[in-house]
């Protein structure tokens, strides 16, 4: 697929951020003509993403958490969430339905499982100590729209 626009951007891993990247994102996104419908779904993956990234990525610290949108022919939207946290041991316990590493927090353990059921594909690649990238994709109009 070839990239028709991309955008980048680094933010700091603050609660405060994850509304900023959603509205980012869904701005940028919107060149491709989503529906309302898509554009809702690509907020609220993107906001799990964050969210992951300042809750579980970084605990109780603070880095950062990088951004790539990329529009792609064929109507597809490609999200990278990238942070540099401590990254996750086991990638497919963490993305079974209501494992959390924050019940503390009343985390409620869905977050993969929001974002799986939002976009057509979904990938996750951390290595323990060096972050965690999420890699959601979505084709826009598949829905005869």
């Amino acid at each position: 697929m070839e990239i028709l626009n991309e955008i980048r951007f680094i933010m700091p891993s603050l609660s405060v951020n994850e509304s900023a990247a959603r509205a980012v994102v869904s701005s940028f996104v919107t060149q491709a003509d989503p529906t309302v419908e898509e554009l809702s779904d690509i907020r609220t993956a993107v906001s799990e993403a964050v969210t992951n990234s300042i809750v579980h990525g970084y605990r109780k610290t603070q880095g950062s958490i990088e951004l790539t949108v990329r529009i792609l022919t064929g109507n597809e939207i490609y999200i990278k969430i990238r942070d540099k946290g401590c990254g996750i041991p086991d990638v497919k316990k963490a993305m079974q339905p209501l494992f959390t590493t924050a019940p503390e927090e009343e985390r409620s353990g869905l977050g993969f499982s929001v974002m799986t059921s939002f976009m057509d594909r979904l990938s996750v690649h951390s290595k323990v100590g060096k972050g965690t990238s999420v890699i959601m994709r979505k084709r826009l109009g598949k829905n005869g729209n």
